[in-house]
């Protein structure tokens, strides 16, 4: 589990093909590292992935051909900056929301407009993900956790304070970019356990 409370900015170091799939090679950046471990999670813009190697700047991990076709992980280039957060600990803080880092669809960056000194972000995101985005709900965008201020059938906006905006990859986040897209815990738990009308 995650919080969605990004702790470094790495980069796409390495895309190595493997018997069908891709071993991924994560340059760590500002991530604190110093007591990783092999078998470890960590969300990559979202995407729950295991450490099955490291160095004391890299760490690499297996992307399946699920993970890569239903993520954005896929498509992205080397050198692209990723969110990083490391699996939560049971006394951390949750800052954040519940993250479980199992990506529910891919949405796409529509319009960054100034608001102040924050920004208004408004996302794309299809139909599928939408019918779970309740305004002031939790969702995750590329592993960040964010309240949403607005949504609507086609797409949803939330506000981007500085801060957030500094010490995350959304500093490289253009219009037209994909971002992954995880909705709220809860919201999937309320609607497995209400009876079908």
């Amino acid at each position: 589990m995650f919080t969605g409370i990004i702790e470094g900015v790495g980069r796409l170091a390495a895309r190595d093909p493997r018997g069908g799939d891709v071993r991924l090679t994560v340059a760590v950046g500002s991530l604190p590292f110093a007591d990783v471990r092999a078998g470890e999670s960590i969300a990559v813009n979202g995407v729950c992935l295991t450490v099955v190697a490291f160095d004391a700047e890299t760490f690499q991990a297996d992307a399946s051909n699920e993970t890569l076709s239903l993520t954005t992980l896929g498509a992205l280039p080397d050198g692209a900056a990723l969110n990083l957060e490391r699996a939560m600990r049971p006394d951390d803080r949750l800052g954040g929301h519940l993250v479980s880092g199992h990506v529910d669809g891919v949405g796409r960056v529509e319009a960054i407009v100034p608001d102040a000194r924050a920004q208004r972000w408004r996302f794309a995101a299809p139909a599928e993900v939408l019918r779970y985005v309740a305004k002031k709900g939790s969702i995750c965008v590329d592993g960040v956790s964010l309240t949403v201020n607005a949504v609507d059938g086609g797409g949803f906006e939330v506000a981007l304070i500085p801060h957030t905006v500094a010490n995350t990859a959304f500093s490289a986040t253009a219009v037209g970019d994909r971002v992954n897209l995880e909705v709220d815990l809860v919201a999937r738990y309320v609607e497995r356990l209400l009876p079908a009308t």
